[in-house]
């Protein structure tokens, strides 16, 4: 018998799930995610959950761990300071797929070097700028990214920096063809950028976990969840933590297909900061063959076609005042729900909500609150930032008694992004409070700040709302809302080609919301989405059955839906996948660009067989030291060839390797 644990950190929650020999749950537990030490919320989760199954944890076979943290990062805009090196490119190529945004003003070299399409040298690498730049950029940086142009084609150049980075600094560094095979210097630039960014974040998590578990006494290895649903051992996590984008998300597509079964669907998971909708096609998830999009960034990374959007049970409460009747919108920022809060700063959070409500005027930063977060640095902060820092110290603050004049607000948010700053804000989880859905935190503060916000003037004049209950069954119609119409926008992108036009405009249309309302007159219209929804998240059940009569569509809500991640962490299974490529850079000669350079050969078909053998040796030696048993190795290749002179002549191949396995178990 094998008893397998996994664990799930989200925005708001971290799950844990006991699963007996891959077939049973056995135990199910939550604890509130604790972003200021991320074990705290772990350990609290782990330990209900052994206690209530009465499992001992030595009987603990494997961890495995999914995490939102990454995807929620990238989403809000949080991470590290990082610097990127970018070789052989120039300033213009900085625009190109948001790398200049991603940067958020982060020192970045443009470096001589680089390599030619076929591998060889393009320009002599400029050792003495590199070292130059590192005397004085390097502090606060809490990763270095490294792109060469045609890295991929050899890797020379990115390497010798990361060592004399290594050697200089001690930093973690990020080589971009360590990250894909593919082409596309500016997009592999984006994505070492966002790793680099989130190392720190990840290695914080993972070790914390470790520790945690290990305190506990669960001594099985553990794993973690990449965006494609596969499992990965946390060597390889702390060194691609990019790869962990989706993870969770990707871990609830599995969790989903195990406790359905279901072999076509649509699946969409609310969580505290995101609501992350994928599709199961013929019994796997999709996935994307452009790389995962997350926060508008396009990466290089393989993970579940997923579409992610900034819409949860935190998500922040928007006043519209546009137009005379104005309503309210929701996200993408997350903010702690104020009958969270409320419940850690009781006499500070009610004292100032009850002066705010019974104030002649609303005030602008009423109903809101700060706090600074624990054990993060604070590097690279302007003098208006420290001082805010300062003044909103480390316990919960009303937001109108630390903002002193509207420059301010830009200064929070920049806090915010880093993660050295959490808002408490009106919050859909606060409108299911102030409703009596749920009574997990405090319905009082909830209601007292619904309260206050429905006060807040329109375009007409008039107030938003007569009272907090109506605001709050306003918030919860608005997240039915904007959830209909990000399964339309998801369902419409799979099938663009035969409409025409964006999925945003086509979810629109007026036509097709016409249809889902069975319009009947001169002309009939009849619309629903024709595929089945799984709902998953602790919420689900609370909003999604008006999202399936909103879309009418058959909606599935499993026992389970609320820790669909944390099961889907441990049903998975270990994938190791190797990319490279065979290319012609003169009649005659097959180059087989390798990770440590070129090698030539006089023949096509040797030139395969080498790439392929040591494709072969490294994704089966990765998936070993994954810890994956019985592996299976799967060999594809697109070849390309031109016909010249009536004759096939090999122009470029790519193959890619695919080890996969199950987890090795030990059975108590």
């Amino acid at each position: 018998m094998a008893i397998l644990l996994g664990i799930d950190t989200g925005g708001t929650y971290t799950d844990a799930v006991l699963i007996r020999d891959e077939s049973e749950v056995i135990a199910s537990a939550k604890s509130l995610t604790t972003r200021e030490d991320l074990a705290i919320g772990v350990g609290g989760a782990v330990r209900a959950v052994l206690a209530q199954s009465g499992v001992a944890p030595a009987d603990i076979s494997m961890a495995a761990l999914s995490t939102t943290l990454a995807t929620n990062a990238l989403v809000e805009g949080q991470g590290g300071r990082v610097a990127l090196i970018y070789i052989g490119f120039s300033a213009q190529d900085l625009e190109r797929h948001g790398l200049d945004t991603a940067l958020k003003g982060d020192p970045v070299l443009l470096l001589a070097g680089g390599h030619t399409h076929a591998g060889s040298e393009a320009a002599v690498l400029d050792k003495e700028a590199l070292i130059a730049f590192l005397e004085t950029e390097s502090t606060g940086v809490s990763g270095f990214a490294v792109a060469g142009v045609f890295a991929t084609r050899n890797p020379a150049h990115e390497l010798e920096v990361a060592r004399l980075i290594q050697e200089h600094t001690g930093a973690p560094v990020t080589c971009s063809h360590q990250l894909s095979a593919k082409l596309n210097g500016p997009k592999r630039a984006l994505t070492a950028v966002l790793n680099a960014r989130l190392i720190g974040m990840i290695d914080r998590l993972i070790g914390r976990a470790a520790d945690t578990l290990t305190a506990l006494g669960v001594e099985a290895p553990m794993m973690v969840v990449r965006g494609d649903g596969a499992l990965m051992s946390t060597d390889q996590a702390r060194a691609r933590p990019i790869e962990t984008i989706l993870s969770g998300p990707a871990a609830s597509i599995v969790g989903a297909r195990w406790m359905t079964g279901a072999e076509n669907a649509l699946v969409s998971d609310i969580g505290g900061t995101t609501t992350d909708v994928a599709l199961i096609e013929r019994g796997l998830p999709k996935i994307d063959p452009d790389g995962a999009e997350v926060g508008g960034y396009r990466t290089m990374v393989e993970a579940v076609a997923m579409r992610t959007t900034g819409l949860g049970g935190d998500s922040e409460v928007h006043l519209q005042r546009e137009g005379l009747r104005g309503g309210v919108a929701l996200g993408p920022r997350r903010v702690l729900p104020i009958s969270l809060i409320a419940t850690q700063a009781p006499e500070t959070v009610h004292a100032a909500l009850d002066t705010q409500l019974h104030a002649q005027v609303i005030g602008e930063y009423d109903g809101r609150f700060v706090r600074g977060v624990t054990g993060q640095q604070a590097h690279g902060l302007s003098a208006r930032e420290e001082a805010l820092l300062s003044r909103i110290g480390q316990d919960v603050r009303p937001l109108g008694e630390v903002l002193r004049s509207r420059v301010d607000q830009s200064a929070l948010s920049r806090l915010i992004d880093r993660g050295l700053v959490q808002m408490a804000g009106v919050t859909p989880s606060d409108a299911s409070h102030a409703l009596g859905r749920v009574s997990t935190w405090d319905n009082e503060a909830a209601h007292k700040a619904l309260a206050i916000f429905a006060k807040r003037r329109v375009g007409s004049g008039d107030m938003v709302a007569k009272d907090a209950d109506t605001l709050a069954q306003m918030i919860v119609d608005q997240l039915t809302e904007q959830t209909a119409l990000t399964l339309l926008e998801s369902v419409f992108s799979e099938e663009q080609a035969l409409f025409g036009g964006s999925p945003s405009e086509l979810a629109r249309h007026v036509l097709l919301q016409r249809g889902l309302q069975g319009h009947t007159g001169l002309v009939a219209l009849d619309a629903r989405v024709n595929v089945d929804v799984i709902g998953l998240g602790a919420s689900a059940p609370s909003y999604y059955p008006a999202v399936g009569e909103r879309l009418r569509c058959n909606l599935i809500l499993p026992e389970h839906a609320g820790v669909a991640n944390a099961i889907g962490a441990v049903v998975g299974r270990i994938v190791q996948r190797r990319s490279g490529t065979v290319t012609v850079p003169s009649e005659g000669r097959f180059r087989v660009h390798l990770t440590d350079g070129p090698v030539d050969f006089a023949e096509s078909e040797a030139a395969l067989t080498a790439l392929e053998n040591a494709l072969r040796t490294e994704t089966v030696a990765a998936a070993e030291k994954a810890g994956a048993g019985d592996i299976h190795v799967h060999v594809t290749k697109d070849l390309r060839t031109a016909e010249v002179e009536a004759r096939q002549v090999f122009v470029e191949a790519t193959l890619t390797v695919e080890a996969s396995g199950r987890p090795r178990v030990a059975h108590a």
